[in-house]
């Protein structure tokens, strides 16, 4: 078996989940491959000495950074603690992170790499509070601020905390098959697998929610009903509110224009049902609110660059108890079947 050894970077302050989330993934996708030998773990501190989360749970390193080996994965998280990194992580990283074949950073693990001038020219992801600030203090790294984790070659970079677990499950179904990463997404109760590029959040959660109860409860009715009439001349009759003041008052309160966050629940509900559920494609668009699966597929083209049916292909999870398409139905009559000579019986 192909060994993938992975180097986990602790330092004080480091986010727990950040470590412990995708360790658990590649231990988990050993164990699942036949053995240990498939993701030989190891974790290093600068003087290998143990390290304090944010949490306050303390973690003991195996080895110190210097003492590590190259790995094949270099596993980067994130933390209050990349803040004011220790300038020599700086210089290790710097030193060391090329010779890695895959380098991977979980949240604002991203900073300490793009520090050290390793993102520089790339595509990169972080935690969604700290994307801003990557952005403007590294002009040079091209951020994406809304998917769950990003890949840009060799180099690996996922959004706050649990996404670590995503990009883990993606990197084990990359290098072991789909088999083996959902047998280790089924023992840790997660998703196989949120695709890289789902929102980091939910479009009710990435607006702002408005201050003003009948906008705020307009929200909330427009997430529960995407296929209702969601015309900005609707909506502000259900606020009671002339369209013009409704469109004003709700952009500055939620930071997004009315037909915008509509887009949003709409392609997030879609997506949903496509992911979770075994309705036709017809089906999913008039209850997204599409009105036709044409209509749909183009917000689906403008938006994610796919149409719904290869998105579907691609990340639709098994439905339990689902029908089958063609399958035989239990003891159904089969036509043109020739009538069993059955010998009567008689009283």
């Amino acid at each position: 078996m192909t060994k993938r050894p992975v180097l986990v970077v602790l330092f004080d302050d480091v986010q727990s989940l950040d470590v412990t989330g995708p360790v658990e993934v590649f231990a988990g996708a050993a164990r699942a491959a036949g053995g240990d030998s498939a993701y030989p773990i190891v974790t290093a501190s600068l003087d290998g000495g143990p390290v304090r989360t944010q949490s306050g749970l303390r973690l003991l390193p195996d080895t110190t950074l210097a003492a590590a080996e190259r790995p094949h994965t270099l596993l980067v998280p994130g933390g209050e603690g990349t803040r004011h990194p220790d300038p020599r992580l700086i210089d290790w990283l710097r030193a060391n992170a090329p010779g890695a074949e895959r380098l991977v950073s979980v949240c604002t693990g991203a900073l300490l790499l793009a520090e050290a001038g390793l993102l520089d020219g790339r595509r990169a992801t972080t935690h969604w509070a700290a994307c801003d600030h990557l952005a403007r203090c590294y002009p040079e790294v091209e951020v994406e601020a809304d998917p769950i984790f990003v890949r840009d070659g060799r180099l690996a970079t996922s959004a706050g905390v649990t996404a670590g677990i995503d990009l883990a499950l993606a990197l084990v179904e990359e290098d072991l098959g789909r088999d083996t990463a959902l047998t280790v997404a089924r023992h840790l109760v997660v998703f196989l697998r949120r695709p890289g590029n789902q929102a980091q959040f939910s479009a009710q959660l990435a607006a702002q929610t408005a201050q003003r109860a009948p906008l705020r409860d307009l929200q909330q009715w427009i997430t529960e009903h995407p296929e209702g009439d969601l015309t900005v001349e609707a909506l502000a009759a259900r606020a009671r509110l002339s369209p013009r003041h409704f469109a004003r008052a709700f952009q500055a309160e939620t930071g997004t224009t009315p037909g915008r966050y509509v887009d949003q629940v709409r392609l997030e509900h879609a997506r949903r049902l496509l992911e979770e559920t075994a309705d036709g494609v017809l089906e999913v668009s008039r209850a997204a609110g599409y009105g036709t699966p044409e209509a749909m597929r183009r917000a689906f083209v403008k938006a994610m660059g796919t149409a719904p049916a290869d998105y579907r292909r691609r990340f639709h999870a098994p439905v339990p108890n689902a029908p089958v398409p063609n399958a035989p139905v239990p003891n159904a009559p089969v036509p043109n079947a020739p009538v069993p000579n059955v010998p009567r019986t008689t009283r």
